[in-house]
């Protein structure tokens, strides 16, 4: 079974929409996803004539990204010193990285209860936990190709053994991440959770939405991020913007005995009901490769 890694603290606080996705902590994004970004706020500040200072606030995820957390002030002492930077430079987009590498809060991962293989999950207001996926394969490989999904299964139902554990029902599991766009994940969970699925429109301060364009390494991923571009070249009302990316960011919400039920977990010393069933995948799952992320 999988192991837990060390417990972070908990927290009872919402912390607000977020990727579903997280990078490991010794993982730096690229330049060129900030470049991306940019040129996402130049064509907002365009189409709607904002501020380009506002545009980068409000349409991009550099705000997360400097480690500011999710309350998005504009008038936080570090991101007004960001923008101040931007007035003196002739280099928007190396101000703006090397800005990023002298955060050191910007490479802290969000809190989470406890951690198994490439799931975790945090605590949130309401009787909620929202579960978060990232890469934690150490050879290469993608954390969600066909090879790994009896891992992936074994992670999720070591997660859900602990959240029985620990926690008090009732609770309620809710997601939000792009990577539910995908086969090769949605099959890791129950069909009911998944049921629930909605679009969730205009998260551009939220790393659910641009963790689409990165690998496993925190680079750019050429092909998405060119039919990114393409479309935004050719967007002309600010209204569909959210339509120049490949993938939309899908929310979900479920009791937690959905999941229970989908793993085959129950109380100690119980026998599985003739109703639960534990989770298989078909071989032909897509693989999702080049993956890192995980979801928050």
């Amino acid at each position: 079974m999988t192991q837990p890694t060390a417990e972070r603290s908990k927290t009872g606080s919402e912390p607000g929409p977020r990727d579903n996705e997280t990078r490991p902590s010794n993982v730096i994004y690229a330049k060129s996803f900030f470049d991306l970004q940019l040129r996402s706020a130049h064509k907002a500040a365009g189409l709607s004539g904002l501020p380009f200072a506002r545009a980068l606030f409000e349409y991009t995820n550099l705000y997360i990204r400097f480690g500011l957390g999710r309350d998005f002030d504009p008038a936080h002492p570090t991101w007004r010193e960001y923008l101040a930077g931007l007035r003196d430079t002739n280099d928007t987009l190396e101000w703006t990285y090397r800005f990023y590498l002298t955060r050191s809060e910007a490479m802290a991962a969000p809190p989470v209860v406890a951690t198994f293989g490439c799931f975790s999950y945090a605590l949130l207001s309401g009787d909620r936990i929202r579960l978060h996926f990232r890469n934690a394969e150490t050879d290469g490989g993608s954390p969600l190709g066909v090879g790994r999904r009896g891992q992936r299964l074994a992670d999720l139902t070591a997660l859900f053994m602990h959240v029985k554990r620990t926690l008090r029902e009732p609770l309620r599991v809710v997601g939000a991440s792009w990577l539910y766009n995908l086969d090769a994940y949605r099959r890791l969970f129950p069909p009911s959770y998944l049921a629930t699925a909605r679009v969730i429109g205009r998260r551009f301060q939220h790393m659910p939405l641009w963790g689409q364009f990165l690998d496993r390494h925190g680079a750019i991923r050429e092909s998405v991020t060119r039919s990114f571009l393409e479309r935004l070249e050719r967007q002309s009302s600010l209204d569909s913007l959210d339509q120049c990316f490949p993938l939309q960011v899908l929310s979900v919400e479920a009791p937690v005995l959905e999941f229970y039920n989908f793993y085959g977990i129950q109380s100690p010393g119980l026998p599985t009901p003739p109703g639960s069933r534990r989770a298989t995948l078909p071989s032909h799952a897509a693989d999702g490769e080049g993956l890192w992320a995980r979801k928050c």
